[in-house]
């Protein structure tokens, strides 16, 4: 049975075996906004480009490595004082599927936009704590948004085996100014991995921001 995160929640990493979870996929999956027309004879949809991504920070609380979008311009992230996004971590630990730039339409498709598979046996040793967080791309906020979900699961980017954990952020009136959201960290404690939901909306319109506002507010 899969755990259904709150707000704020911390939870090991171990199965129901007892066994440690240490190969899985953190995905997230979310809709595109669709409107009836006049007597619902027609709908319009609009696409929705979420980005996932994450930052590695070492045990110095410094950013050591990171996953995000290679579309991002060079010369804005420039300003943040970010490289350029890439797809693979420098362990090799840590892979992004890629960008997706519309968001499921028609309905829930049950597959996740955009994954990044985690391999915790390979993430190096001076890595302690994993964020990862979503920035939206486009103009609308996450309560337009019809759903958007974070979860953790055994399987392949196309395939879900086991569904391990969820966090779900559904459109409410709370999110309403908010383009992005910190979602939750993966963190080592006495060398053990574990995971917090940290599921914050914030205002910031560009993923540098996001970044500053975690180092800044989180380590």
């Amino acid at each position: 049975m899969a755990i259904n995160l709150t707000k704020g929640q911390k939870i090991d990493l171990r199965k129901t075996t007892g066994e440690s979870l240490t190969n899985f996929c953190v995905g997230v999956n979310w809709g595109a906004i669709e409107t009836k027309g006049f007597l619902g004879l027609s709908k319009k949809v609009q696409n929705i480009d979420l980005d996932l991504s994450c930052i590695l920070i070492d045990e110095n609380n410094t950013i050591c490595d990171h996953l995000y979008s290679p579309l991002y311009r060079v010369d804005v992230l420039q300003q943040f004082g970010l490289p350029k996004g890439k797809l693979i971590t420098v362990d090799g630990a840590m892979k992004h599927t890629g960008d997706d730039l519309e968001g499921d339409t028609g309905g829930d498709d049950g597959l996740d936009n955009e994954i990044i598979t985690v391999d915790l046996n390979r993430i190096a040793a001076n890595v302690s704590q994993i964020f990862f967080f979503l920035n939206n791309a486009g103009r609308e906020d996450f309560s337009q948004i019809p759903y958007s979900k974070i979860r953790m699961y055994e399987g392949t980017p196309t395939q879900v085996k086991s569904e391990f954990a969820s966090y779900n952020v559904s459109a409410e009136a709370q999110y309403a100014g908010k383009q992005s959201i910190i979602m939750g960290k993966l963190y080592k404690r006495n060398n053990e991995w574990k995971f917090s939901a940290i599921g914050d909306p914030t205002e910031d319109t560009f993923l540098g921001q996001t970044i500053h506002r975690i180092v800044r507010s989180y380590l």
